[in-house]
């Protein structure tokens, strides 16, 4: 056993093992499925921060900038979708 950590190498290694097997089971999709859910993911956080940015807004100039990028990620989003 490892002094100072509780657990013998083992142990760690069992655990590594099945943490690896839960993440093979999710990445059987194909890379293009990977990539396209990635991309959704990041827009939705990227539209998530725009909608942030847009409550606070206090300028005209700004708030129609942030709604016309607002409008591309939503467009993006239903490209994905449309896919």
């Amino acid at each position: 056993m490892a002094i100072g950590w509780g657990k013998s190498f083992e142990d760690q290694v069992e655990e590594g093992n099945q943490r690896l097997s839960a993440n093979e089971r999710e990445v059987r999709l194909p890379l293009e499925a990977r990539v396209r859910l990635q991309r959704l993911k990041s827009l939705k956080l990227s539209r998530s921060r725009m909608l942030e940015q847009l409550e606070r807004a206090r300028h005209n100039a700004h708030r129609e900038v942030l709604m016309k990028g607002l409008r591309a990620i939503e467009k993006e989003i239903e490209d994905i979708f449309g896919e």
